[in-house]
């Protein structure tokens, strides 16, 4: 694993992580940071920056996180009275450690960026937009468009910034054989005409996909799992 984190890694400094809600944004965001963690190179600085919703956010696991050795930065709210957290800008400018940001879904969440848009559109940040073929906001290229499209005029974002990143997720009982099918699906869709960075599977499924699958692949930890889930 350490090795693909390098390749995805190269020379960036930033990593910020854009989808709307139930992509598997948040959990591929921890993931990922974890996964830098591991590399043993730089600090990990992690900002949680959702605040469209009340549950599944990064900061519901800030202990598991923590213990993982990643500097978390988040500010108590209610989702209906964000509040900024600081520091974001500070180590946006800081190529000695390495920056994670988890934003909320959907062009609403997406304007906690604008502000950064000067740092984040530099050649040491890239911008993962996390698709999920069995979601209905992206699961065909009008969908797609129309989301990516609201998100990019609201946060500044560049497009040339943009990676994509597939995760077919589909609940807890998702199955390999969908998994498969959410992989390849989306890849024939955006291939054309956004980059594809990597794929995500669950730590349970992982072997069985990466055996199948020819891509560059992640396995993910579920972190943000509840009692009634």
């Amino acid at each position: 694993m350490k090795d693909l984190m390098r390749q995805l890694a190269g020379e960036q400094t930033n990593f910020l992580f854009l989808g709307e809600a139930g992509s598997g944004k948040s959990e591929i965001a921890i993931n990922f940071a974890r996964f830098l963690t591991q590399l043993g190179e730089k600090p990990v600085h992690f900002f949680d920056l959702d605040m469209t919703k009340p549950l599944f956010r990064s900061r519901d696991v800030v202990r598991e996180i923590e213990a993982m050795g990643i500097v978390f930065h988040h500010e108590e709210q209610f989702y209906d009275a964000p509040t900024m957290v600081g520091g974001v800008n500070q180590r946006l400018k800081d190529d000695n450690c390495y920056v994670v940001l988890d934003v909320g879904g959907s062009e609403v969440g997406a304007r906690a960026v604008g502000g950064y848009a000067p740092k984040v559109n530099r050649e040491n940040t890239i911008v993962y937009y996390v698709l999920n073929a069995f979601r209905p906001w992206s699961d065909n290229l009008a969908h797609i468009d129309g989301t990516l499209s609201a998100i990019l005029g609201v946060s500044h974002v560049q497009l040339g910034q943009l990676q994509v990143i597939n995760n077919p997720n589909n609940g807890g009982t998702t199955t390999r054989e969908e998994v498969l099918e959410g992989l390849a699906r989306m890849e024939a869709m955006i291939k054309p005409y956004l980059k594809l960075a990597f794929s995500c599977a669950s730590e349970a499924l992982y072997p069985q996909v990466a055996a199948e699958w020819p891509g560059r692949l992640l396995p993910l930890h579920l972190y943000l799992t509840y009692e009634w889930s």
